[in-house]
């Protein structure tokens, strides 16, 4: 079998097991069996070679994760990685799987991090705080979450970027990893904090993709009956862990945008902002607090 063969044989088996974008599935399954680095193998370096016969031991990893695939389980845990703000990020059955949606979270943020101390709650696979920590110059970066088992994912992806990009981490005094539940392990000020916290509503849930409510961390999606317990749990306590002035930014569901805003003004922030994904949908709110 031609890996042209053996490529268009996995894009029909996931075709058939109705996979979302089977053609794409079956691509980077290939390129996994052949990067020296995630994402290394180019569709140039396929092109040169689509006729070679494929070695048994790479038809056997291929057709395995096809197999999986066609199960639903999600493509990035199959991989055990994905791309998120340009950087490559370990992900597993622990962690939500970054969205590109998520990206806005960070870009609304970097322009106010420089020499700052910046708080990523409910961390997960790290992606967020460690892409801020990346573009964002802050002074200091802490990653917190309730999950041991995510706190080791976002420590191997800390691990891993160091070793990747240890220049780029523009941080005087570090990253560090705290465990525990919301505000309770987190201490001092910060001047910036984001999230994006569990916020899909309970009975919302086995309506999703089989991808996402089979397999990703329920603890990670389900934000209550209504979506919105997270928030208010965070909006709380927000304030006594800002400094003056200080921003918070939460990743919100589409129809979240007007109860996030009415939350964060009523908890006395300021300047409350909401703002669109690509797809023209409430993403994000950021407000800044002010002490009265």
């Amino acid at each position: 079998m031609t890996l042209r063969q053996m490529l268009e044989q996995g894009r029909l088996e996931l075709f058939l097991a109705e996979v979302p974008e089977p053609e794409e599935n079956a691509w980077y399954f290939l390129q996994s069996c052949f990067s020296d680095k995630d994402f290394s193998y180019r569709r140039n370096d396929y092109f040169l070679h689509q006729e070679d016969e494929a070695d048994e031991s790479v038809q056997r990893r291929f057709f395995a994760a096809v197999k999986k695939r066609s199960q639903r389980i999600p493509l990035e845990y199959i991989l055990g990685y994905t791309e998120f703000m340009g950087l490559v990020f370990e992900v597993d059955e622990n962690v939500l799987i970054p969205r590109q949606d998520t990206e806005l979270l960070v870009e609304t943020v970097v322009p106010f991090c420089a020499g700052k101390r910046v708080l990523d709650l409910c961390t997960g696979s790290g992606c967020i705080g460690l892409s801020i920590a990346v573009a964002g110059m802050p002074d200091e970066v802490v990653l917190s979450d309730i999950s041991e088992k995510a706190l080791e994912t976002a420590e191997r992806n800390l691990l891993r970027l160091q070793r990747r990009h240890g220049k780029l981490l523009h941080t005087k005094q570090g990253i560090s990893i705290i465990c525990g539940d919301l505000w309770d392990p987190v201490q001092g000020t910060f001047d910036v904090i984001v999230s994006n916290p569990p916020y899909i509503e309970t009975g919302e849930i086995p309506k999703l993709m089989p991808e996402v409510k089979d397999f990703e961390p329920t603890s990670a999606l389900d934000g209550g009956a209504e979506g919105m317990d997270f928030y208010e749990k965070i909006l709380k306590r927000a304030s006594g862990y800002l400094n003056q002035g200080g921003m918070l930014c939460l990743e919100i569901g589409y129809n979240q945008g007007e109860s996030v805003r009415g939350l964060m003004e009523k908890q006395g922030f300021s300047d409350v902002r909401v703002s669109k994904d690509l797809a023209g949908h409430d993403r994000v709110v950021a407000g800044k607090y002010i002490d009265q």
